[in-house]
């Protein structure tokens, strides 16, 4: 098991290097606190890692992985609208506070369950389970890869605390669409003629429906700013 646990985490550790799950935990960190986007990354990594060691058990790679990327993908494209859109809560209200922390930490548990299927890592993980014992590979591969992501969250953590708030949702909006791209354009090859119709139209309404919320908060936003006081009593300024 030892054996098992030292080789899965040093795969692992070495090809999340890079990886644009480490990309992902470094953009969630320079929006949100670090704990909650570590958190969630430890959450989703055991979870996928256990299914990892599970398929690579008892079924092999036999499973195809194109529309679980490609679902990835469009879940990418909603968390970089979101981004964009921000926050239009008060920070003085607790029970709000409350639910935006827990919307965060169940973001980045689908973010990274959804990224991390069918990726690298996780065609790692199972190949590493037909070699070794399975519960240490799971232990392994997991350390191995919060530990890699560990290390992009300090940088965001670090560039959070640096950079204006708008310019960091700027940027993660970017980085978000770039990972959905980056997904869809891994799983496209895979899908067939008909998987490519529902993805597109997936993709079209994702846009559509994005741009349109982005646009409803703008003009909710708008029409909530007060009117200078004077202008309400009619009184001229001084």
């Amino acid at each position: 098991m030892l054996n098992a646990i030292l080789i899965s985490f040093a795969v692992v550790f070495v090809a999340e290097l890079g990886d644009k799950s480490q990309l992902m935990a470094m953009t969630f960190a320079a929006r949100f606190k670090w704990w909650i986007v570590l958190a969630g990354i430890t959450v989703s990594t055991a979870l996928v890692h256990i299914a990892s060691v599970g398929i690579g058990y008892a079924l092999g790679s036999a499973i195809p992985t194109e529309a679980i990327t490609a679902v990835a993908g469009v879940s990418m494209l909603v968390f970089a609208f979101w981004t964009w859109r921000g926050d239009a809560l008060s920070d003085d209200e607790s029970a709000t506070a409350n639910r935006v922390t827990r919307s965060v930490f169940l973001a980045v548990i689908s973010a990274f369950f959804l990224a991390e299927l069918g990726d690298k890592t996780m065609l790692a993980t199972i190949t590493l389970t037909t070699q070794h014992d399975w519960f240490g590979v799971w232990v392994g591969s997991t350390v191995g890869m919060v530990a890699a992501d560990a290390l992009a969250i300090a940088v965001g953590a670090l560039l959070g605390s640096k950079l204006p708030e708008r310019a960091i949702a700027v940027g993660a909006t970017v980085l978000f669409f770039a990972f959905g791209g980056w997904l869809l354009a891994e799983a496209w090859p895979g899908l067939g003629a008909l998987g490519r119709v529902i993805t597109g139209l997936v993709v079209a309404a994702t846009v559509v429906g994005g741009l349109l919320v982005i646009r409803r908060a703008r003009r909710t936003a708008t029409q909530a700013v007060p009117e200078p006081a004077d202008a309400v009593s009619g009184t001229p300024g001084r």
